[in-house]
């Protein structure tokens, strides 16, 4: 005899009190089993640069390209796409019922081209003498980078570090210096006055506090949990201290011209991990 079993896809104001309704009235109607399975959702665009935020089922186990990551106890999730990712995301969810493979394409960017001429040869390529410097401040910024915390500040809306300013340097651009092609920019440069007020863009804890290093001068980064923190670099001025707790809006420093920059401004950086996201996609 074949057996009657309802299938219910998504538990939310609809599909919880279907999936109830269904199992109290199971034998009147005759089913013989009553399955479901929770919808997944995604907030932001799947392009190069994305910034991803998710919602399953809190006790779903999560893997993005067979990373396992974190699920936060209200079901939120997060990830990002790589400047340069080529191909799509695989996106799989396991939980009780079942295992669901979601595959996404991932669109590709058009980058601008920001040329900068007139540079001091070592505002180009540092010399030799500085190069266990730099070595060090990469493993510091890498060690606070990847941090895997459980706050989940990331779900929630970011706001401008500074409130008023001119936009310089955009996301994934490839910098020409004086003619030589160099990495492309990862963040967003925001021009204005030197010691303007900077914000927390999010909640979250101050991981790393750097007032000189080569590159990005007085630098900070915030954890907002589930590996997604928020970088900001060549700081006159830093309020806060390591292991300090900050609300959005709160206010960590002034913008100055430390390290290695050509003027004030606030250059700020969004990651998931090692991996580097567009500020932008969090700002919309």
């Amino acid at each position: 005899m074949q057996r009657k079993i309802i299938h219910i896809v998504g538990t939310g104001t609809i599909g919880e009190p279907l999936i109830g309704l269904l199992c109290d009235y199971q034998k009147q109607l005759g089913i013989d089993e009553v399955t479901f399975s929770h919808a997944v959702e995604f907030i932001g665009d799947f392009k190069q640069g994305s910034f991803i935020l998710g919602k399953t089922d809190p006790k779903s186990v999560v893997f993005i390209d067979n990373r396992k990551i974190r699920v936060s106890n209200d079901g939120f999730f997060a990830f990002g796409l790589d400047r340069d990712r080529k191909n799509n995301v695989l996106i799989k969810i396991k939980n009780k019922n079942e295992t669901k493979v979601i595959e996404k394409k991932v669109f590709k960017r058009k980058y601008k081209i920001q040329r900068i001429d007139g540079l001091p040869p070592k505002q180009v390529t540092p010399p030799p003498e500085v190069f266990d410097r730099i070595k060090r401040d990469n493993k510091l910024i890498g060690k606070a980078r990847a941090i895997d915390s459980k706050l989940v500040f990331f779900k929630d809306k970011f706001i401008y570090p500074i409130d008023k300013y001119i936009i310089t340097g955009v996301y994934g651009s490839q910098r020409i210096l004086n003619g030589k092609p160099r990495r492309p920019h990862y963040g967003i440069d925001f021009h204005a006055p030197e010691g303007t007020p900077v914000r927390a863009m999010m909640d979250g804890e101050v991981t790393l506090v750097e007032k000189d290093m080569y590159f990005t001068g007085g630098t900070l980064i915030f954890d907002h949990g589930h590996g997604i923190s928020t970088l900001f670099m060549h700081m006159k001025d830093i309020n806060v201290k390591l292991g300090q707790k900050v609300k959005k809006g709160e206010i960590v420093g002034t913008l100055g011209q430390s390290g290695r920059a050509t003027g004030p401004h606030l250059d700020i950086r969004l990651n998931w991990f090692e991996v580097k996201l567009d500020p932008q996609t969090i700002l919309k």
